[in-house]
């Protein structure tokens, strides 16, 4: 019998990213005027979406994708401490938006990584959540101290 060689199928790869701002919601008193606008009623900027992800990217790769194709505002700066890619605000509400301790974390898998987003390179199957704290990440789980 005569073995045919196939064409090894194209994988897709993928992962899911999330991003929410609910903290905010117990701590309205707290958002710089104006930005009422721009919280959700249930906190969910971007619920959990399935994305495709390409070799080698990063969460701040997938994050720049992810909000450039669905027209949310992203901005972000380089800085020496967190290098690439350090999130300054995600539609419109920026790092201490919500008070003093207020600013963007993310998780991948349940997991608070504790370097910058441009350093994590994902894998197939990773879960990203980009969730605001209101009080340096211990309103969500993610404090380091």
């Amino acid at each position: 019998p005569t073995q045919t060689a196939t064409e090894p199928e194209e994988v897709t790869r993928t992962c899911i990213i999330e991003i929410r701002c609910d903290t905010v919601l117990n701590n309205m008193d707290q958002l710089t005027e104006g930005l009422e606008g721009y919280i959700p009623g249930n906190g969910v900027i971007l619920s959990a979406s399935e994305v495709e992800l390409y070799e080698g990217e990063t969460v701040f790769d997938v994050l720049k994708r992810t909000t450039r194709e669905t027209g949310i505002k992203l901005e972000f700066r380089n800085d020496g401490v967190h290098g690439a890619g350090y999130i300054v605000g995600i539609n419109h509400l920026n790092e201490f938006g919500c008070g003093e301790g207020s600013g963007w974390m993310y998780t991948v898998n349940g997991w608070f990584p504790n370097y910058g987003c441009a350093k994590y390179v994902l894998e197939d199957n990773d879960v990203i959540q980009w969730i605001y704290t209101c009080d340096l990440g211990r309103d969500i789980g993610g404090h380091y101290w």
